[in-house]
């Protein structure tokens, strides 16, 4: 049109010109581009727009139309007096301003520029409320749409959405140009009751995943925000749960199975009140739990004698009359919904008819007491006294059992962490004890009639075995007992030694060797009498003085005919007589064994013949077999022998005193050796 425009005014100018060359000319006095001019929006004040052309002096321009008086004329310059608002404009995107060229002696025109103001990007997106909520039901099919939620941007017809967070598992929208909300997952009450999304909507296009989109670096982008609560409500899809009960899953369904109620009632006897039951009384609640619907019950099954009766609403049983069978009663209860019977549910209840129990069990005590080492750890067991390993054990007695023993009785532990106690009574540790002592009570119950009896049992902790306690220390009594055994022990050993010290210097050291083996004797033998000991110790000191001889070899006694010694022989025993003969005409022979050895214990008598002059003995060494006794005599005197201690230190004595005798030979053997060569050399 502005083409069209333009070419009309050129044909009439060179038309005019034909005729009036002058007209023709003025029709040149300004020209204008004939091309829109762009400006951005939100320009500054005076802002040039467009140059006019003038091609003649004394040539004035007037603004003729001025949209929105937002230009004006500097000269031959169109300028932009304010910023344009490309949101505000009310008309089309582009604005028609009408310039007048005025020159004396000229025909005016009018030049028309056409302003396109550019729109650029410079609001943010917005939505119609910063906060949104939405209501759901539990069990909403997957796809299914919740709600559309839209922004609107004064610069842009295109919004890009999105939705955090973005993995959301329940929630996700249909696509980044719709932000339609839709189910992603099955929604269950249970589970989940509330989702808070936030929606964001941008001018500017999103980065897909894995693929992100190029943009440019100038280009600026606005972002609008909304919070979205999406609240799961509950439905009436589940049945009414008797309790306790155990949850199973099944697929998204979700079932709660009990096992049943029990109680126990006397035969011939009407209880009167609510039975207890175990695990507790009869209860059903909705399964649906924030509903809470109200709930009914009735004995649909097993009460065909009309024993029992259920309360319609809390569900309790009570007897309308006695049992008059033992055994086991089977009920089948019902719950339902009061709204609802379409939501039921069955469970069963047994009750055991017994004979009635006249004694509940009951403790062997009523307070018991136990330690545990400090250092005891899991699966110790508690000790019934200080000083021994003996275990605790615990037993409770029945006494409608003629032994006293109950197969049906169970123990149990109360109010303690520390212990568990066994089938059979024993307490063992679970865990190391951290304190001096604890207590607890222990309950023994027959779960046959549900009778229980308890007692209370006081655990004290000890130092582990070895370790001394503070409070085992010595008496002060027990310390003064201890100084005056070990005072006595010391004067008895000074007095022993002092007298053996006093045998020493009498200078008999063949005494001092006996006076040392009747020493040990007499610790052997402390309990033998103390006259006896003396006397034997007479003997011993004697034979010893009388066995000082001195013994010529049996091969010499031919050149010693001066010695007064005889040797002769018993051919029929081979043992070997020596006699000494002395000066005087009495003699005594004292023996120094009462009682034969047995011939097979290789020992031979000795008998001392004692004369007035101690110079000439007399010694005779016996056969073995003279003045043995028959076996039956044997036998009769080894039992004298075992019932006669003292005898048998009699001959312990001899064997010493023969040991003696043999040094005491060997040195006078020695002794006459020395003395035949002697003789040689002087006759």
């Amino acid at each position: 049109m502005q083409l069209k425009r333009k070419s009309t005014t050129t044909i009439f100018g060179c038309v005019f010109a034909l005729f009036i060359p002058k007209i023709c000319f003025a029709d040149k006095i300004c020209t204008a581009p004939s091309e829109p001019v762009t400006i951005k929006e939100n320009n500054t004040d005076d802002t040039l727009v467009v140059h006019i052309n003038v091609t003649t002096k004394d040539v004035t321009l007037n603004l003729t139309e001025n949209p929105g008086n937002a230009f004006y004329l500097r000269g031959s310059e169109l300028i932009a007096k304010k910023g344009l608002d490309f949101e505000t404009l009310s008309g089309p995107e582009e604005l028609t301003v009408q310039v007048r060229c005025n020159k004396t002696g000229y025909r005016s025109i009018t030049l028309i520029v056409i302003v396109r103001v550019e729109n650029i990007n410079d609001n943010y997106p917005s939505f119609g409320q910063s906060e949104y909520t939405l209501n759901v039901n539990e069990l909403t099919p997957v796809n299914t749409s919740i709600g559309l939620i839209e922004a609107v941007d004064d610069d842009s017809e295109v919004l890009y959405y999105s939705i955090e967070p973005t993995l959301n598992r329940y929630f996700r929208l249909e696509n980044m140009y719709t932000p339609k909300i839709l189910v992603n997952k099955v929604l269950d009450y249970d589970v989940i009751q509330q989702v808070k999304l936030l929606l964001y909507a941008q001018d500017t296009p999103l980065p897909l995943q894995h693929t992100p989109l190029p943009s440019q670096p100038s280009e600026r982008s606005f972002t609008a925000t909304a919070t979205i609560t999406v609240n799961i409500k509950d439905i009436d899809n589940r049945p009414p749960w008797f309790q306790p009960c155990t949850r199973v899953t099944s697929g998204n369904a979700k079932i709660c199975l009990s096992l049943g109620y029990r109680g126990r009632v006397n035969l011939t006897e009407k209880q009167d009140g609510a039975l207890q039951l175990q695990p507790g009384p009869v209860y059903a609640r909705d399964g649906d739990k924030s509903r809470n619907e109200e709930i009914s019950y009735k004995i649909v099954r097993g009460n065909e004698d009309n024993i029992f009766q259920i309360d319609e609403n809390s569900g309790n049983i009570s007897m309308l009359k006695p049992a008059d069978i033992a055994g086991p009663i089977s009920l089948l209860v019902l719950a339902s919904q009061v709204l609802n019977r379409d939501q039921f549910a069955t469970t069963s209840v047994t009750i055991d008819v017994m004979k009635k129990s006249r004694n509940p069990p009951r403790f062997e005590k009523e307070r018991y007491e136990g330690y545990v080492y400090i250092s005891s750890g899991p699966e110790n067991m508690v000790l019934r006294d200080r000083t021994t390993n003996r275990p605790f054990r615990v037993r409770a007695r029945d006494e409608d059992f003629a032994s006293g023993i109950n197969p049906d009785i169970r123990y149990e532990v109360q109010y303690s962490s520390y212990v568990n106690i066994t089938t059979d009574g024993f307490i063992l540790l679970k865990k190391a004890v951290r304190t001096d002592s604890f207590a607890l009570q222990l309950r023994a119950v027959d779960v046959s009639t549900g009778e229980s009896g308890t007692a209370a049992l006081a655990v004290l902790v000890i130092p582990s075995a070895g370790v001394q306690s503070p409070d085992e220390s010595f008496r002060a009594g027990d310390m003064a007992l201890l100084g005056f055994v070990m005072a006595a022990l010391l004067v008895l050993c000074l007095i022993v030694i002092g007298y053996l010290i006093s045998r020493v210097k009498k200078g008999n050291p063949d005494a001092f060797k006996s006076e040392v083996s009747i020493f040990s004797s007499k610790l052997r033998d402390t309990g033998r009498s103390r006259a006896r000991r003396a006397e034997l110790r007479e003997g011993r000191l004697d034979a010893v003085q009388a066995a000082r001889v001195r013994v010529i070899p049996r091969e010499r006694l031919r050149h010693c005919r001066s010695c007064g010694l005889q040797t002769s022989f018993n051919h029929s025993h081979h043992s070997p007589v020596v006699q000494t003969k002395g000066k005087a005409n009495k003699q005594r022979v004292k023996s120094i064994l009462a009682k034969e050895r047995r011939k097979d214990d290789g020992h031979k008598s000795v008998w001392f013949k004692e004369s007035e002059d101690s110079s000439d003995i007399e010694v005779e060494i016996i056969p073995d077999t003279i003045g043995i006794k028959p076996e039956d005599e044997v036998e009769k005197g080894e039992g004298d022998f075992a019932s006669h201690p003292l005898e048998d230190s009699q001959m312990e004595l001899g064997d010493l005193i023969m040991s003696n005798i043999q040094d005491l030979s060997s040195r006078e053997i020695s002794d006459g050796r020395d003395g035949l060569n002697t003789d040689r050399k002087d006759p």
